[in-house]
C-alpha cells in the first residue's frame, strides 16, 4: 500500500482527535495463575514457570458481570468525555475487537445500545490487528464522504478463553501461549484534521498460516464450540513467520515515508512476551526508548494492545509528534500505521 494523498501533504486528512483505554480492576499475578493451573490438572511445573518463560509478572481479568462490550463501553466514554462530544456526535461506531460478546449481533450493536448513539455500528475482526483495522476501515470510510466522526473501540477479553484446568502435557502446551493474555479496552476518535493525521498505513498478509493459532469454536466449521472454545496456538510457529516477514514491512514503512526510528516520538508494538519483545528489537532495530513495554505488568491484550500504550503516551505528545504503530496478528497478518498529532 502507498502512501496516500493525506500523507503527501493534500486534504482531506483523518486524524486520532481522542483516546481512552479501560483496565479490568481485577489482577491476576503469573504466581497465582501456576498455581491455579497446577492445582486443577494435577501437573507439577517448576516455581515461576510461567513468569520466567514470558516475562509476565501479572495481567488485568473480567469478573463476572463483565464482558467484551463492558470495557469497550468504558473506554469510548473516556474517549469522548475527553473530545467534548456527546454519543450522537458519531455517526460511525466499529467496535475491532478477537474477542466479542456473542456470535451475533454484532457487538458494535451492544455498545452503541449502552451508549445510546444511532451511529452506523459494525465489527472488524481480525485477530490482534483488529483495532487497528478498524482504525483503518472507520479512516477510509471518513475520507470516502460515508461518515464524518468514527468512533472505533475495542474490548479484549481472552481471559475467557483459556484453559486454566488442561488434563495433561499436551493441553498444556496447545494452550499455553492462552497463560500470556489479559483483558482490557480502548477507543479513539477519528475525524477530520487540518494537518498531521493518519500519514501511512501498510499491511502484509500470509493466510496459509492461518491455523497457527485461534480459538475455532464458535462458527460453522465447530458452532457449539467444546474442545474448540479454547485458544490454541503454536507459539514458535507464530515467532518464525514474523522473524521471517516481519522486518520486511518496517523496511519498505521507512523507505516510503523517508522517516527514520529518532522521527517517531513513540513506537507502539503489539506485545505477546517479554522474550518475543526482545526479539522483535533485536531484528528490527527499533530503538528501546522508543517503546511503551505493557507486556510485564498487563500481558498480551490482544488488539487492544496498541489501544493502551497510545493511551499511556498520548496525553504527552505535541502537535508534530508522530506515532508508529506496529501490529502482529495471528491469521498471519502485519500492519504498520504512522499517525502525527495535529
Amino acid at each position: 500500500m502507498h502512501m496516500d494523498h493525506a500523507a503527501r501533504g493534500q486534504v482531506p486528512r483523518v486524524g486520532i482527535t481522542a483516546v481512552g483505554a479501560c483496565l479490568p480492576e481485577f489482577t491476576v499475578t503469573s504466581e497465582q495463575l501456576q498455581e491455579h493451573i497446577t492445582a486443577a490438572s494435577g501437573l507439577s511445573l517448576p516455581a515461576r514457570t510461567l513468569e520466567r518463560v514470558t516475562g509476565i509478572s501479572s495481567r488485568r481479568a473480567v469478573t463476572e458481570g463483565e464482558y467484551a462490550s463492558t470495557l469497550a463501553v468504558r473506554a469510548a466514554r473516556t474517549a469522548l468525555t475527553r473530545s467534548g462530544l456527546a454519543p450522537f456526535d458519531v455517526d460511525l461506531l466499529v467496535f475491532a475487537s478477537a474477542t466479542r460478546d456473542m456470535a451475533e449481533p454484532a457487538t458494535a450493536h451492544i455498545v452503541q445500545a449502552e451508549l445510546g448513539s444511532r451511529a452506523h455500528a459494525l465489527d472488524v475482526t481480525n485477530a490482534c490487528n483488529s483495532f487497528v483495522n478498524g482504525i483503518d476501515t472507520a479512516r477510509a470510510m471518513i475520507l470516502a464522504g460515508r461518515a464524518r466522526r468514527a468512533l472505533v473501540v475495542t474490548g479484549e477479553t481472552p481471559s475467557r478463553a483459556v484453559r486454566y484446568t488442561p488434563s495433561g502435557p499436551g493441553q498444556l502446551r496447545d494452550g499455553f501461549a492462552g497463560y500470556t493474555f489479559g483483558d482490557a479496552g480502548a477507543a479513539v476518535v477519528l475525524e477530520a484534521v487540518e494537518r498531521g493525521g493518519i500519514l501511512d498505513v501498510d499491511t502484509e498478509t500470509h493466510s496459509e498460516h492461518w491455523p497457527v493459532g485461534g480459538i475455532f469454536g464458535g462458527g460453522s466449521r465447530h458452532p457449539r464450540g467444546d474442545e474448540h472454545t479454547y485458544f490454541r496456538g503454536d507459539g514458535a510457529e507464530l515467532r518464525e513467520v514474523f522473524e521471517k516477514v516481519g522486518t520486511s514491512v518496517l523496511d519498505r514503512m521507512r523507505q516510503r515515508t523517508g522517516l527514520a526510528w529518532d522521527d517517531f516520538r513513540h513506537i507502539l508494538v503489539h506485545q505477546v512476551t517479554v522474550p518475543y519483545l526482545d526479539r522483535f528489537v533485536e531484528l528490527a532495530g527499533v530503538p528501546r526508548d522508543r517503546l511503551v513495554v505493557t507486556v510485564p505488568e498487563l500481558g498480551n491484550m490482544a488488539s487492544a494492545t496498541l489501544g493502551v500504550q497510545l493511551d499511556r503516551v498520548h496525553d504527552g505528545l505535541h502537535p508534530g509528534d508522530r506515532v508508529l504503530f506496529v501490529g502482529l496478528g495471528g491469521g498471519v497478518s502485519i500492519m504498520t500505521m504512522v499517525w502525527e498529532k495535529a
